[in-house]
């Protein structure tokens, strides 16, 4: 036993460091399942736990009933079925799983304590319908997670790729350094440029997120799949920036000149110094921006050419809401926006601070925080199942072991290449 248990022990190390190879990941899990350790395993992962500091002191005493509950598990005494996966039901019949993830640890992946805590019950209910699996998915889906990195569209067309470069001077555009620092991009001004505005543009291909200093100290943050456009110094009477996909931005104050940010061409954003974040990927239903810190002013482009144009001003805390179908092009319509008035700013800022918030999702809201984060593909064998979702997890876990943790949500999959598709 006392050789297993260093055994195992090292094979943890290995894989929370991210140095364990597919193979030992796989003989780590096997061992796991099969459960034949003993409290120094149980040991060693809470001593880690020690060293836990998360942004809510109640996740940490949740964490430890957990693992004191894993321990229950191995050492012989049952565990409660309702701790590892409750399933509700809505009075319209919407089944909600309720999957306790963790938030960003420093050193392990989400699965580990969630396998020891309170998956060794998991695999024991499983295996005795013969179901493997959730093996399967871990075998046959070695997709990272996302990271840091996007492409940069020069003035002059030419791209520099982010993703592997290191810190220093990128380019000069119009007087002004570009230089990429401590895992973003800084603007800096030298006051030798020349008159005309020349533009660059930042884009975040799925699976690539980064951050951008703009020149009058501006900074942006751009999720998976998005793109900023902006000037290469900022002139005039106005700070105009255009933005796709989704963008949390902490506004440099100017009362002088105000900022103003073009969403997808059909929304703008006007403020002068603000933190706020915006959420426009086509596929969604609206146009979600979301106030922080300040104020801001929200308006239809669509309205610009109708009197009366439709205009909010958001206070701390509140989030508008424009439908797509509102901005579309041909609509009749004038765009309604809806405003919230006690958004839930924890799960709007979640992708900034390297978490899925899944509280309230529905499957596809799910499946499309997924497939832009791990540049895969998403199809429904037989429609979208109706069920939501309550959980957060860490966004720095590879895709095999956030569907082992879907999976235990009675969700089945097939993936094909980067094609994933969602059984019924």
């Amino acid at each position: 036993m006392a050789e297993n248990n260093k055994h195992i022990i090292g094979l943890l190390e290995k894989y929370s460091s991210g140095q364990a190879s597919l193979v030992e990941e796989e003989e780590l899990f096997t061992l796991l399942r099969a459960g034949g350790f003993d409290e120094t395993v149980v040991s060693f992962i809470a001593t880690r736990l020690e060293a836990f500091e998360p942004g809510d002191p109640a996740e940490i005493v949740f964490w430890k009933n957990r693992l004191a509950g894993g321990a229950s598990q191995i050492t012989g005494s049952t565990v409660d079925k309702t701790e590892s996966t409750i399933v509700d039901q809505l009075p319209a019949g919407r089944r909600v799983h309720r999957i306790h993830f963790l938030r960003k640890w420093h050193w392990a992946a989400a699965s580990v304590i969630l396998l020891v805590s309170t998956g060794v019950y998991f695999w024991t209910y499983s295996s005795k319908d013969n179901s493997t699996f959730p093996v399967t998915i871990a075998a046959n889906t070695h997709i990272a997670p996302g990271k840091n990195g996007a492409v940069l569209t020069l003035a002059d067309g030419s791209q520099v790729d982010l993703d592997n470069l290191g810190n220093g001077l990128v380019a000069n555009q119009n007087g002004t350094q570009v230089v990429l620092k401590g895992g973003g991009l800084t603007y800096d001004p030298t006051g030798a440029g020349l008159n005309e505005v020349t533009y660059n543009t930042m884009t975040t291909p799925r699976g690539r997120q980064f951050q951008v200093k703009l020149p009058d100290g501006t900074s942006v943050w751009l999720n998976a799949g998005s793109s900023l456009r902006f000037p290469t110094v900022f002139t005039g009477t106005e700070r105009r920036v255009s933005v796709t996909g989704e963008a949390y931005f902490e506004v440099a104050h100017n009362a002088r000149v105000p900022f103003k940010v073009s969403v997808n061409n059909k929304e703008e954003l006007e403020v002068l110094g603000t933190f706020f974040n915006v959420n426009a990927y086509p596929n969604e239903a609206a146009i979600h921006t979301t106030l922080l810190q300040g104020s801001v002013r929200v308006s239809s482009i669509a309205g610009k050419e109708r009197k009366n144009q439709p205009f909010v001003v958001l206070k701390p805390g509140q989030q508008s809401q424009i439908p797509h179908h509102d901005l579309a092009a041909g609509s009749v319509s004038q765009p309604t926006i809806k405003v919230i008035n006690h958004a839930d700013i924890n799960k709007v800022m979640a992708w900034k601070n390297g978490l899925f918030n899944f509280e309230g999702a529905t499957l596809a809201e799910v499946m499309r925080q997924i497939e832009r984060w791990y540049d895969i593909d998403i199809a429904y064998e037989k429609g979208i199942p109706d069920i939501a979702f309550e959980g957060k997890m860490t966004k720095d876990v590879p895709l095999k072991d956030l569907l082992v943790m879907l999976e235990r949500s009675d969700i089945h999959f097939k993936i094909e290449d980067r094609k994933l598709t969602v059984l019924p």
